[in-house]
Parts: structure tokens; C-alpha cells; sequence
């Protein structure tokens, strides 16, 4: 579940934290000190801080900034000083959450949970991406499909990566070197005939008459386009 520092002077409050933190399931390292914290967290980086901020020594918001600047850990203040301002400084100056003693434990936990859980976040899946409409085409890249109305058309590999270049941009004139960049990739070394042949294989598939387009068009000395149908 994660290792947590605690930096607190007094021996007796450290040694209750870390049996406590243990039996919810925690690894726990502690310091009486800032600077002795420090020191223990360079060695073996925490997952969490508990920093009692009035530790003797240094500072605790000059604690605060040196786990945050050098290690990047989040930060839960412990302070028996109730004033709000503290509170609040603390937390402008990068703290994650405080807690003021005395504290029931579930209340801590429950702020520990909520820290770790801001600062991990789950991955994020990658959301599929949806298929592309053009007029009464359907370009599905998630199940690699292509229907014209209700009729589906084989493609092969090639060909479905240039139709649908084009059908990610409707209307929009491709280049030969752009499909060639695109499609076949920025190393391709052959010729740019392939281009050609593939644009012909890709007509005699969705088109109704391959001689006379209606849908991949050629725009004379620039490119060839999608139009909608």
C-alpha cells in the first residue's frame, strides 16, 4: 500500500503512528527531526510525508519545500497549532492536506487514502477512436471496417491506412508526398507510383465506376481528395 515518513519529535506519538499505519496495512519509516527525515527519505523515498510542523529543528514549511522540491512527495501536515492561518499557509506552500492533533485515526487514514490516491491516479485507457463518417462511408478504426451503406468493403491493410488518411480530413487536397508520408511513412524509399497503384486498387473497391470517381477525386497537379457522397 505504499511506504509512509513519519517526522514527528515526539517518540511516543511516532511509535503509536507507525503500529497504527502497520495494522491498516502501511510500511512506515519515521525521524524525530526534519533533517533526519530528510536524510531517510533520500535513501528510501516515502510514498507520503507525515510532517509534524512543529518539529524542532528545521522549519517545517522549510521542510515542506525540500520534500517537495527534491523528491516530489506528497505532504500531510500534522499541527497541534489550530490556527487557520498555519492551515492555510501550509497548504499554499504545497502542503497536499493537514490534520490537527489530536486526531481520531480513522480521520487520519482517511486523509492518507485521499493523498495517495490524488497523487496516483489510475491509468487512463486510452479511449478508442471513433470511426470516421464521411457521407454514407463508415471508416471504424477500432474494428478496422469499412461500410459503405450497408455494405462492408475489404480492404486490405495499405488501403485502409489511406482511406483513411483521407477520410480524417474530408475535402482536404492530399499531396503524393503527404500520402507517402503518412501512409507509407517518413523512411519510405521507393517510388511514388506506389501511390498511384494504390489509389486505383482503392477506387475498384468503393467506387461505383472506378473510370469516372465520384469519391477519391483528382485534383490535377496538387493531389487527390475525398469527397462525400
Amino acid at each position: 500500500m505504499g511506504l509512509i515518513l513519519v517526522v514527528d519529535d515526539d517518540a511516543l506519538m511516532r511509535r503509536s503512528l507507525g503500529f497504527n499505519l502497520e495494522q491498516a496495512g502501511y510500511q512506515v519509516s519515521s525521524a524525530g527531526s526534519a533533517e533526519d527525515a530528510l536524510s531517510l527519505a533520500h535513501r528510501t523515498p516515502p510514498n507520503l510525508v507525515l510532517l509534524d510542523i512543529g518539529s524542532p529543528g528545521m522549519d517545517g514549511l522549510d521542510a515542506l519545500r525540500h520534500f517537495k522540491s527534491e523528491l516530489g512527495v506528497p505532504v500531510i501536515f500534522l499541527t497541534a497549532r489550530r490556527r487557520e492561518l498555519d492551515e492555510v499557509v501550509g497548504l499554499e506552500l504545497g502542503a497536499d492536506d493537514y490534520v490537527t492533533k489530536p486526531f481520531d485515526m480513522d480521520v487520519l487514514l482517511a486523509h492518507i487514502k485521499a493523498v495517495l490516491r490524488r497523487s496516483n491516479p489510475p491509468a487512463v485507457k486510452p479511449s478508442a477512436p471513433a470511426p470516421l463518417v464521411v457521407g454514407d462511408l463508415v471508416l471504424d478504426p477500432q474494428s478496422h471496417t469499412v461500410m459503405i451503406g450497408a455494405n462492408p468493403v475489404e480492404l486490405t491493410p495499405r488501403e485502409f491506412n489511406l482511406l483513411r488518411t483521407f477520410a480524417s480530413r474530408p475535402r482536404s487536397v492530399f499531396s503524393i508526398n503527404e500520402l507517402l508520408k503518412e501512409v507509407w511513412g517518413p523512411e519510405f524509399l521507393g517510388e511514388s507510383q506506389v501511390v498511384y497503384v494504390h489509389i486505383r486498387w482503392l477506387r475498384e473497391k468503393i467506387e461505383d465506376d472506378p473510370n469516372k470517381p465520384k469519391r477519391i477525386l483528382t485534383v490535377r497537379s496538387v493531389g487527390y481528395k475525398l469527397e462525400p457522397q
